[in-house]
């Protein structure tokens, strides 16, 4: 019996209720089964209306989801790597916890560094530089 609560990132467990897996006829290797049998887990997750989810979290796995992501809010994953409908499914489900956690952890705030001395210098030099070696190409001014 499969679990009904997944761990998805600190703090966030899903209900497995809220995932939808359907099966669908996997592209790939697979001979005559593939034209048979439907072994590839397309996963649907409601990201917008999940009671599961902190807002947000819900707003950056809207951004993290990119192309995945419905027009109704519906995260679709589909799985098909394997040739086993059991594994295609844990991946599905594997792939969606994996972008939970990424959006779980909030973005690192960027600190304003200055540009070194240095560096400025080296900069300022590679340009007077530069001038110089243009200035030399010009024809000499008669005054």
């Amino acid at each position: 019996m499969p679990e009904r609560y997944r761990k998805a990132a600190p703090g966030i467990v899903l209900d497995t209720e809220e995932l939808r897996l359907t099966y669908i006829r996997a592209p790939g290797p697979g001979g005559q089964n593939v034209n048979k049998v439907a072994t590839a887990a397309q996963l649907r997750f409601d990201a917008r209306n999940s009671p599961s989810l902190p807002e947000p979290v819900r707003t950056r796995l809207a951004t993290l989801a990119g192309s995945r992501l419905t027009a109704e809010g519906e995260i679709v994953i589909t799985a098909h790597a394997t040739r086993s409908q059991a594994r295609n499914r844990e991946d599905a489900i594997a792939q969606l916890l994996a972008l939970i956690a990424r959006a779980a952890t909030p973005p690192r705030k960027r600190h304003k560094t200055a540009i070194p001395r240095a560096e400025r210098a080296r900069r300022l030099e590679a340009k007077r530089h530069t001038a110089t070696r243009k200035a030399t190409r010009k024809p000499p001014q008669d005054q």
